[in-house]
Formats: structure tokens, sequence, C-alpha cells
């Protein structure tokens, strides 16, 4: 069994890396497949900045109740930043990053907790 420091870490971690991979996937949408680490990185930020909100708000950010806060405030932080920056916030977009993001971020925790209960 893990510290929760550790457990907090590494939840953190895979969240991150889930931004990161729905920031990927988006930018190579509307790159032709080549894109780089600036081109992630100006997409991933504004979600990042609501993720790490969120998780400097909870105090167990593995539960799904946590998840649905790190999911809201992934996609509200990240919309709100991307609109005050002048980056775009189509329809399509916002329901593409809602939709993936619910996807992962809620969607590992369910999994774990499936898990968890199964043992």
């Amino acid at each position: 069994m893990s510290s929760p420091y550790v457990r907090r870490l590494g939840t953190l971690a895979l969240d991150a890396v889930l931004v990161v991979v729905f920031a990927t996937l988006g930018a190579r949408t509307h790159h032709d497949g080549a894109v780089g680490v600036t081109e992630v990185a100006d997409v991933a930020w504004p979600f990042l900045v609501g993720l790490g909100l969120a998780h400097a708000l909870r105090q167990v950010p593995w539960t799904v109740t946590s998840g649905l806060v790190v999911w809201v405030s992934t996609v509200v932080v990240g919309m709100a930043l991307r609109l005050a920056t002048g980056d775009g916030t189509a329809l399509a977009f916002v329901l593409v990053a809602t939709g993936f993001t619910l996807a992962t971020l809620v969607g590992w925790r369910l999994v774990a907790l499936l898990v968890a209960r199964r043992r």
C-alpha cells in the first residue's frame, strides 16, 4: 500500500497524462497529424491549470466524486482560460473536450473502484 502523498502524485500524474493525450489528439486533427511540443502545450496548458486547481482543493483526488470535481474544473477553467487568451471555444471543441475528459478523468476512477470492490 502506498502513502497518501505517493497516491496523490500518481493520481495527478495520470490525470495530467490524460489531459496531454487529449491535447495531442486534438492538435493532430488540426495539424495534419504532425504536431510538436509547442502545439500540444498550447492546447493543454489551460486544462492543466484547471486540473491543478482541482487537485489542490481535493483531499482525496482518486475517488469518483473527486474525479467529477477534477473533470468539471479541468473543463470550466480550461475553457475560461482559452476564451480569455483568445483561443477557440467553438461548441464542437467544448463538447469533445467535455466528453473526452469525462470518459478519461472519471472513467479510470470508476474502473479502479470496480477493481477494488472485486478484491
